[in-house]
């Protein structure tokens, strides 16, 4: 194998000699040039995939087994008395994304290369990330995310653009990440950077000068957007990110024999979500730059850039005030006044405008209204955007509308982190579904064969004595590995609602208190950032790290039931916590979640839902079937018809309900107040209280019975076996793959 070679040449002693370091960077070397002889230019018509987050996770053992060789790879290095695992902790995880947007990201950009299609990705070169999670005094405390290494993934290009400012010009150059497709092509992801970043910038924690746009403008992704300074530095990203990306794509679209008149036949832009909006007026701006009128250039645009929604939360469809355009980016507001000019000649209804009366830019506005596509993330998503949410905006573009349920790659989370249940799997049906995951429908004829529902159960059991193992050994944190592990890990929002998990913990704590023992003793875990400015998402951490300290600390307790909340949860931790799940949480209020695709993630691993009908869980649910799912709570339309009545009142549920107010009470309680702090206790009570704008007391009393149901019926261990492979077994309808297809067919059409 080349390996030994490149071991040889860079080290120059024998495999058995080198340190796991120096291994690491031979397996890189390796992996990047074999990465490198796939790529390819074949296609007229390319796809930019624009994102603000690509998640990508550690890619070394990824790219091995999209390349074909990491059997091989591994038999080699056990040959010579190494561990690819070990091998693995070398590697950084790269800081580029946060959560499902950046995760989605990653994914479809792996089944793009799978799939053979002639795509990139673009986006930006983050330093520090969003932020590294320490939690100090069961808060959680901010700091940078270093992950560049001198020798990384990332290679430097000859590409070069000016990008110009309000009163300055950036230099930005283009960095790229070579991205494996399963036995396929790879493509790039290309991630630009300001060479006059400072990382020494940083001062305690995350702080820094947010006004020095030429030294901080690619340091952090989301910089704290409390103030006037972080929200502007944002737009100062964005433009930055996409004026990059426009002079790319029209770069390669002319070298591919664009006249740029034709544009839309070589290029077609994905908007992932509002962060890359400008991309719109910008590529507007350079094609009259270059000669082609207003007109035209306008009609070009619309023709090549679609629009992905992630979500109906107003606070995350974005709003830019004129000010902030008119002091980043002056020399486009020409455009996006006439952009706004041009639909309010059209239309009456100033719902639909670009600039409101409030001289508010709607960045989602402009990609309705000049993007040739408008999709959602999921069925039920897609339906409220339709009906509700973007009503006045689908009487105009029914066309636009479509929808494509999000994805995962099984590659990523089934093969890599979960080799046991792939192998099982592959015994069982063949290896087909690495490639078409549809095939795993074929599983469904082992339901009734108990020697493989104990298999699966086998399965299980190692995985969860496999995180126990790393969580020791990583965060000094002790599992019982018999125990339920019940697990909820996403983005920390209300709208998710940890808190409501955190509540039905206390009030499991009172029962056991009161003599009524679980038959099984129950593992709740937690993972989660939450933004630096979010200071309510920050309470509800305190609360459950007050929790885990109680309750670890309580022998009468402890034996029944922990809490958990690990500590800087990304990608390499979902890769351990999702195969050991056995109940996973998605329980946010109906018709907040636009998808979800942790609930993907745990349903191939066999782990069984617990949520409502919100997101993708709608058509998990109708998959598995209901004895396969455990689903609670109003429905999305008994959701919008409160919001629209404002007729619920937190208070009035807390008073009525006992349990209810219990709980709640609690959380200001002597025992919690003499762990936590009262500021962070008391304002996560009042909020509770006098606000649960994500009505998490509506919910809670279904809640808490149908988690007790599934608690009891676990107990059954053949019958929950069937469930586990009845979800893994429906699982191939979310694959990224069939995403992608779907994306291809309807909306981008590459040749």
């Amino acid at each position: 194998m080349e390996l030994a070679e490149i071991v040889k040449k860079r080290c120059g002693k024998p495999m058995k000699e080198c340190t796991n370091e120096e291994l690491y960077f031979a397996l890189l070397e390796m992996t990047k040039k074999m990465a490198g002889e796939r790529e390819s230019t074949k296609g007229k018509r390319k796809l930019y995939y624009i994102s603000a987050e690509f998640l990508i996770g550690k890619l070394l053992s990824n790219n091995l087994i999209n390349l074909g060789i990491y059997d091989d790879v591994k038999k080699l290095l056990e040959e010579n008395g190494k561990s690819l695992s070990e091998i693995e902790d070398i590697e950084p995880e790269p800081s580029l994304g946060n959560g499902g947007l950046g995760r989605l990201a990653a994914c479809f950009l792996d089944s793009i290369a799978t799939l053979g299609l002639n795509g990139d990705g673009i986006g930006l070169n983050y330093h520090y990330g969003l932020f590294r999670q320490v939690f100090k005094n069961r808060l959680q405390c901010e700091t940078p995310n270093p992950w560049m290494d001198k020798e990384s993934w990332l290679e430097k290009t000859d590409v070069v653009y000016s990008i110009p400012f309000g009163g300055f010009t950036l230099q930005s150059r283009m960095y790229d990440i070579a991205v494996t497709g399963y036995e396929n092509r790879t493509t790039r992801l290309h991630l630009f950077d300001v060479e006059t970043v400072e990382e020494g910038l940083v001062r305690e924690g995350i702080d820094f000068d947010k006004e020095d746009i030429a030294k901080n403008l690619t340091l952090f992704l989301y910089p704290d957007d409390s103030d006037d300074k972080g929200r502007l530095l944002r737009v100062y990203q964005q433009y930055f990110m996409v004026s990059s990306g426009a002079r790319l794509i029209l770069d390669e679209a002319a070298a591919r024999g664009s006249n740029l008149h034709d544009l839309y036949r070589y290029a077609t832009i994905q908007i992932n979500d509002t962060h890359p909006t400008m991309v719109i007026p910008e590529l507007i701006r350079l094609l009259m730059e270059r000669g082609i009128l207003m007109e035209e250039a306008i009609d070009i645009v619309s023709k090549t850039c679609a629009y992905t929604n992630h979500t109906i939360l107003a606070e995350a469809l974005e709003k830019w005030p004129v000010h902030y355009l008119e002091k980043a980016v002056p020399h486009l507001m020409p455009i996006i006044y006439e952009l706004n000019n041009r639909v309010v000649k059209k239309y009456r209804d100033e719902s639909v405008y670009i600039i409101d009366s409030e001289n508010r830019v709607h960045m989602a506005h402009i990609d309705i209204h000049y993007g040739y596509s408008v999709n959602g993330v999921a069925y039920l998503h897609t339906e409220i955007l339709k009906n509700s949410e973007l009503n006045h905006f689908y009487r105009i573009y029914p066309e636009k509308f479509n929808n494509k349920t999000n994805g995962i790659t099984f590659r990523r989370w089934l093969l890599h982190c979960n080799p046991r249940l792939s192998a099982l799997i592959e015994e069982l049906i063949g290896p087909g579904f690495k490639k078409d995951a549809a095939e795993l429908e074929k599983l469904s004829a082992y339901v009734n064969d108990d020697a493989v529902l104990d298999r699966i159960l086998g399965v299980k059991e190692a995985c969860k004595a496999e995180l126990k193992d790393y969580l020791k050994q990583t965060q000094g944190i002790e599992l019982n590995e018999k125990s339920i592990f019940d697990i909820q890990i996403k983005r920390l929002h209300e709208y998710k609602r940890q808190q409501m998990n955190a509540l039905y913990v206390i009030s499991k704590y009172f029962e056991i208190k009161e003599g009524k023992k679980p038959s099984a003793p129950i593992t709740v875990l937690f993972g989660a950032k939450a933004a630096p400015a979010y200071i309510i998402a920050k309470d509800i951490i305190h609360l459950i790290l007050c929790l885990q300290q109680l309750i670890e600390n309580d022998p009468e307790v402890s034996p029944y039931l922990k809490v958990v909340m690990v500590e800087n949860y990304n990608v390499t931790l979902a890769e351990k916590l999702i195969p050991a799940a056995d109940i996973h949480e998605q329980i946010s209020l109906a018709s907040k979640e636009a998808s979800g695709t942790s609930n993907m993630k745990f349903m191939l691993n066999g782990a069984v839902a617990l949520g409502t009908m919100d997101g993708a869980n709608v058509e998990i649910a109708d998959l598995v079937g209901e004895d396969n799912i455990y689903i609670f709570g109003e429905s999305s339309d008994e959701v919008i018809r409160h919001y629209e009545k404002a007729d619920y009142v937190s208070k009035d549920f807390y008073e009525a309900d006992p349990k209810i107010r219990r709980a709640v009470d609690f959380i200001v309680s002597q025992e919690m107040l003499a762990i936590g702090r009262k500021e962070n206790l008391n304002r996560l009570y009042n909020e509770l209280l006098n606000k649960d704008w994500f009505m998490t007391l509506l919910d809670f009393k279904a809640y808490c019975e149908e988690k007790e149901r599934a608690l009891k019926e676990y107990g059954n261990r053949r019958a929950w076996a069937k469930k586990m492979l009845i979800n893994i077994s429906k699982a191939g309808f979310f694959s990224s793959d069939r995403t992608i297809a779907q994306y291809n067919a309807e909306v981008w059409k590459l040749d």
